[in-house]
């Protein structure tokens, strides 16, 4: 089934995780420096976009869909420019705000077109601001057709289970992008969508293929998870669900940064279900929305002409 751009339009997908401001220090490298054997950058241009959970957001408005975000960021600079670029790019910001906590930002130094180094400004944010956030979770709930849980680990879910559980009784596929060793907090939802390193994290090392499908299959009824999306790089993507398995063979052409693939892919299929299509039917096109992304620079997202192309 093709996603039709009418139906797209009517999508709308809340985001709920952990928010993050990427930040591009662009310059040129001419020399090494006399204090330590590192080079020496001279920046000459910046660049601000949208990270984490705030990402995937955006690959949802870029698909054509509405998209709101729910998280917890601090009271300084880096708040007030992550909302800035939220307002940019059509997306209705939710933000709960801590003035003890630090706005998470990954700073990247750029030279000679590679990345020479990456910086990075967090803390963990109090439980009382997220418990208010779940208050408002739950009226945001009847006005969105999916719900799409952004795990970066860094305690923006600590509430995640409940939050599960009131979607379900709200008849909300909810979809995760997990994080750590221990996913029964994901117990029910609709669908996750670790990578080979998060998967070996939880059920170990695999065999062969009918090893790794006996694993995922056996995660997939311990958790009562409709599907397993295992995202493979190079080898494309495998769908565990109650019919079995679904592979899907990558379709990048050339792959020059895969900096926020997972999200582009997790972002599709949720925005394509919200559109009306299955899980099976909305996964060639996660697919190969990666495949474009992979070809930018960077935290980047797909448009509807790219998919169709």
């Amino acid at each position: 089934m093709t996603p039709n751009q009418a139906q797209l339009a009517q999508a709308r997908v809340l985001v709920v995780g952990d928010v993050m401001l990427d930040r591009y220090w662009y310059g040129a490298v001419d020399r090494i420096s006399p204090e330590a054997p590192v080079p020496v950058v001279r920046v000459a241009r910046e660049e601000n976009r949208l990270g984490g959970c705030a990402n995937v957001a955006y690959n949802i408005t870029s698909l054509g869909a509405q998209a709101s975000l729910l998280s917890v960021v601090g009271e300084d600079e880096a708040s007030h420019e992550l909302e800035r670029l939220l307002h940019d790019t059509g997306i209705t910001p939710c933000l709960g705000r801590d003035a003890q906590l630090k706005t998470t930002v990954k700073l990247r130094v750029i030279g000679r077109q590679q990345q020479l180094l990456r910086i990075d400004f967090e803390n963990q944010p109090h439980h009382e601001v997220l418990a208010g956030q779940t208050a408002l979770y739950r009226e945001l709930l009847p006005a969105h057709g999916v719900v799409l849980f952004s795990d970066y680990g860094k305690g923006g879910l600590a509430h995640v289970a409940h939050m599960i559980e009131a979607a379900k009784a709200a008849g909300k596929p909810v979809f995760i992008d997990p994080k750590g060793s221990d996913y029964s907090r994901y117990q029910g939802a609709t669908c996750i969508t670790p990578n080979r390193a998060e998967l070996q994290q939880v059920v170990g090392d695999w065999q062969d293929e009918a090893d790794l499908q006996a694993k995922v299959q056996d995660l997939r009824q311990a958790l009562a998870l409709d599907a397993i999306l295992l995202t493979r790089s190079e080898e494309g993507m495998s769908l565990y669900d109650a019919q079995g398995r679904l592979d899907v063979p990558t379709v990048a052409r050339e792959v020059f940064d895969v900096t926020g693939a997972g999200d582009t892919v997790i972002a599709t299929l949720a925005t394509l279900v919200a559109s009306g299509l299955s899980l099976r039917e909305a996964l060639p096109w996660a697919n190969k929305a990666a495949g474009v992304v992979v070809g930018k620079f960077g935290t980047a997202t797909v448009t509807f002409s790219e998919l169709m192309a």
